[in-house]
């Protein structure tokens, strides 16, 4: 299941033959599930509406620690927790045994004492490392490929290339140069409208009226100038010193 998908459905089942399965100590045959945050502390909600207790004995794993969560969910019976936010969904923990947890926890924290562990964990974020500094050679050049500016103007799109590379890149940055849904070339693309949109035009700073599908429209109709802006680039046009991207704070080198 994607996270884009939200949380799935829960199965229906009649209260009678289910809540007495849901507050019991003894849960080994409860199906693991995914719902949304309960109203209270100790409930969860599925994504019908019904409000259904945590099971005696199971404590809330919060989100953060990918090792412990990924082996207490393999592990057996779990609740997941999940929560919608615009289009984005949000880990709101994991809910199972508490023995499991703290089994699972003391497991891990003996292994990540161990030489070997720290060795692994060196030599993965050189790895890491690597990748990302291959990747944001990768990207650079797929911007300045998409910009497509003519020789005079060749210096400005390399400075341009390396600022929407540095903003856009880092992981976790959560913008669309981190997704491998789309082609790089359509990353870079995005990525630069996006940098320009808030860098070469008025966008921050406008009163858009909520209106559904309003910033929408506003943002398409700052695409189609930040085009036509960057048209004059590709031909070679003389650029005067008022143009925006000339004055958009570009690095120096």
């Amino acid at each position: 299941m994607s996270l884009a998908d939200g949380p799935t459905e829960a199965p229906v089942v009649r209260a009678a033959g289910f809540f007495p399965m849901a507050v019991r100590a003894d849960t080994k045959d409860m199906p693991s599930q995914t719902y949304l945050p309960g109203p209270s502390l100790r409930t969860v909600r599925t994504p019908g509406g019904q409000t259904l207790p945590v099971p005696s004995g199971w404590i809330l794993l919060p989100p953060g620690d990918a090792a412990l969560t990924r082996r207490v969910k393999a592990a057996g019976d779990h609740w997941l927790v999940q929560e919608k936010i615009g289009r984005k969904v949000f880990s709101r923990g994991v809910w199972a045994p508490q023995e499991t947890i703290e089994r699972i926890r003391h497991e891990l924290t003996a292994e990540r004492s161990t030489e070997t562990y720290a060795r692994r964990r060196e030599a993965d974020g050189r790895r890491r490392e690597a990748q990302q500094t291959a990747y944001v050679e990768d990207f650079q050049a797929a911007v300045v490929s998409f910009l497509a500016f003519h020789e005079r103007h060749g210096e400005l799109a390399r400075k341009l290339a390396r600022a929407v590379a540095d903003h856009a890149t880092p992981v976790g940055s959560g913008t669309v140069a981190r997704t491998r849904r789309i082609p790089i070339e359509r990353r870079a693309e995005a990525a630069v409208i996006a940098w320009m949109r808030h860098q070469t035009t008025g966008y921050d700073s406008m009163k858009i009226p909520r209106v559904k599908g309003k910033r929408r429209e506003v943002r398409r109709m700052l695409a189609q100038r930040s085009q036509e802006l960057l048209q004059r680039y590709r031909r070679g046009e003389p650029i005067p010193p008022t143009c925006p991207l000339a004055n958009a704070g570009l690095p120096q080198s």
